[in-house]
Formats: C-alpha cells, structure tokens, sequence
C-alpha cells in the first residue's frame, strides 16, 4: 500500500505534469513573472467558472480578507462578527487593522456560523459579518444575508475551504460560494481544493466599484503607475502560481468529486458507530470535503489519533484552541455562549482528504479507527 497522507500533492501533480510544466516555462522564458498575462488569462477563467463579474488575483487568502476589509471602508473600533471556531486568519486581519472582532458560536452540526448567535452579538457598532465556509460546505447564507440587509452590514465570505461547493435558496437560485455576499476571499494555498504551487489568494465581487478599489488597494493604492489614490498593500498573484491555477481549474470539479467519493466511503463506514458522528452534509450546500471531519463522543479522541499515528495514519485536529482563548486574540466570554465550539474542539479529528486516495488506502483508515474503537 502506498504511504498514506494527509494531502498528496505529489501524486496529483504528477496526473498534469506536462501541461503545467510546459505552462511554468512558457512563464520563464516570457519572463513576465508579474502581472503577466497568465494572470490575467487566471482572473476572467475563474470569474466564468464563478459566475462573476469581477475576480482580483492576490498573493494569499489572509491577504484577500484583509484587502476586503480595507476596501469597505471600516473605521478604528467597527465590529465585525465571525466565528470563534476556525483557522486564526479570519481574525488576524480584523485585529491588524485595528477592527474589533466578535465572535460567536458555531452550528454544531456543521462547524459553521450559527445564524441566531450572530443576531445576539449585532451592536450598533456591528459593520460586517464574515461567514467561513469551513471544512467545504457553505454557511447559512439565507439567513445570514437576511441578518446583514436588515442591519444594513457588509458580509466577507471566508471561502478559502470551499471553493466549487455550490448554496441553493429557498427560491431554487444557485451560487457558488464565494459570490453571495458583498465580496469573497478565496487561497489558493498548495493543500486547498484549487491549490497553487507557492502562496496565491483572489477576491470576487458583482459590485464594479468595490472591484476598481480593491485593484487598486492590491497594487500599492495605484491606478496608474506612481500616482497612489489608495493606501494599498503589495499583494499580487504571481505569474507562475497563475500558470498552474489555469491548468488546475479545469479539473476543480473532478478534484471535489473525487473527495466526495472518498467521504462516501469514510461516511458508509462509520454512519452507523455509536461513538462518532460523520460530517453533517448542509441541505442548502454541496460539500467539497476540504477536509473530512469526524466528532468522537467518547471522549477518547485524543487516544484515537496517538493510536492512528502508530498506524502510520495521519490525523489532524481542526482546531485544538478556540480563537477567544487564544493569547493573540483573547476574549473574555461566557462559556454558556460558546457551547458548540468548545465541544468541538473536544471531539473533532480530520482525516486524510484529498483527490488521490485509493481504496486500499481508505479501508485502512477505517479499519484502524474501527479497530480502536470497538
């Protein structure tokens, strides 16, 4: 049996190995390393696919959320309400620019932000909400859309794990994620369903002028070279990174029903085990499984990945500290607001997820997780 890991790049690079490295040395001898025309040929691409008006390549998904937030125009102390439930960039920019962040409960069902909680936490100083599309399905975005029109809030849409997952409201209409709110950040880090070979991230808006702003934030606040309207960022999307997003996209929708397969099998495995719970699949949202998500109710999660790593099976815990107790970003809180979140993190183990896992592979894991269990 081949090594299994938690992502196998190497084994998906292989399968599109001529086209991208034909792609990247087209790169270096045009020697149009930035703002070449790969990028530009990246952007409408992914705006088709997408289906929206105006994407902006930059270099990372911590990045984009910043860039977003500085494009709405939010003032030293506005409040933006997201979750305390997941990686530490969605909050890292709100507290580098100064914005204060408050954070709410998740869904405990599908690890993503809880539509009543945001309600509770809405002051008059509440500007934004940034929704994150955690581990591959959509947030609640009716409600939450509704929350923010009837508040007259912008919405951030974290979609770094979600790309390609598809919401449908109740009025039958289809999005992508990504494209519902005011603007969405995407990353195109190298372990992400539509992953670079370097740092790469994108924003994506149907509004024309926040897109014209956010183009200029990216290049040093400049429309025309050396006049500087905008206080900017440098923040670009490298021509090589772009080469291979171009090569990757057309397969995007096979890379996530191959992972959909594989949680098929995890999800027939365990279904029916009384000490874990499989990933709740969000009615309103396809699942593009960035990550596979089990939640042990033994209490012996801990014990489980020791054992799986004696098995030479990878396991991860997504996410061992909530954001509200983490140094950096400590919150004083009540524990009562926060039930989900802190038995999540109590529960929840990923396990390996990506497009080039075998059978073969796939009854090891189970069977190892099994074998512990029972």
């Amino acid at each position: 049996m081949k090594k299994i890991q938690m992502v196998d790049l190497q084994s998906q690079y292989f399968k599109i190995k001529p086209e991208v490295d034909n792609a990247v040395l087209n790169v270096m001898k045009s020697a149009a390393f930035i703002n070449g025309p790969e990028v530009e040929w990246f952007q409408k691409e992914l705006e088709e696919y997408l289906d929206v008006n105006h994407v902006i390549p930059c270099a990372n998904g911590t990045d984009a959320l910043q860039i977003a937030l500085m494009a709405l125009g939010l003032e030293q102390g506005d409040e933006v309400i997201t979750a305390d439930f997941t990686f530490a960039a969605t909050v890292e920019v709100i507290h580098l620019l100064k914005l204060k962040a408050v954070l709410v409960d998740v869904d405990y069902e599908t690890f993503t932000l809880d539509p009543e909680a945001v309600k509770k936490a809405i002051t008059p100083k509440t500007k934004a909400i940034i929704p994150v599309h955690l581990f591959g399905q959509c947030c609640a975005m009716e409600p939450l859309l509704e929350i923010a029109k009837a508040h007259n809030l912008f919405v951030i849409e974290d979609n770094a794990q979600a790309i390609g997952a598809e919401y449908t409201f109740s009025n039958g209409e289809v999005k992508k994620s990504g494209t519902m709110g005011t603007v969405g950040t995407t990353s195109f880090f190298p372990s992400k369903n539509l992953g670079c070979y370097g740092d790469g991230g994108a924003l994506c808006t149907q509004d024309e002028a926040l897109a014209h702003k956010i183009r200029g934030i990216v290049n040093h606040g400049m429309y025309e070279r050396y006049y500087h309207d905008e206080v900017g960022v440098n923040s670009r999307l490298d021509s090589i990174q772009a080469a291979v997003l171009r090569r990757k996209l057309p397969n995007l929708d096979l890379y996530n029903e191959a992972r959909r397969k594989a949680a098929d099998y995890y999800d027939e495995a365990f279904k029916d085990h009384k000490d874990l719970l499989i990933p709740t699949r969000n009615e309103n949202s396809t699942h593009v499984f960035h990550q596979y998500t089990l939640r042990v109710t033994n209490g012996k999660r801990n014990e489980l990945r020791e054992f799986l790593t004696e098995k030479e099976v990878p396991a991860m815990i997504y996410y061992p500290v909530a954001l509200r107790k983490q140094k950096a970003y400590f919150q004083e809180s009540s524990e009562t607001d926060f039930v989900h979140t802190d038995r999540l993190l109590n529960e929840v183990i990923s396990l390996p997820m990506h497009t080039e896992l075998d059978e073969e592979q796939l009854k090891y894991i189970c069977d190892s997780i099994l074998e512990f269990l029972n």
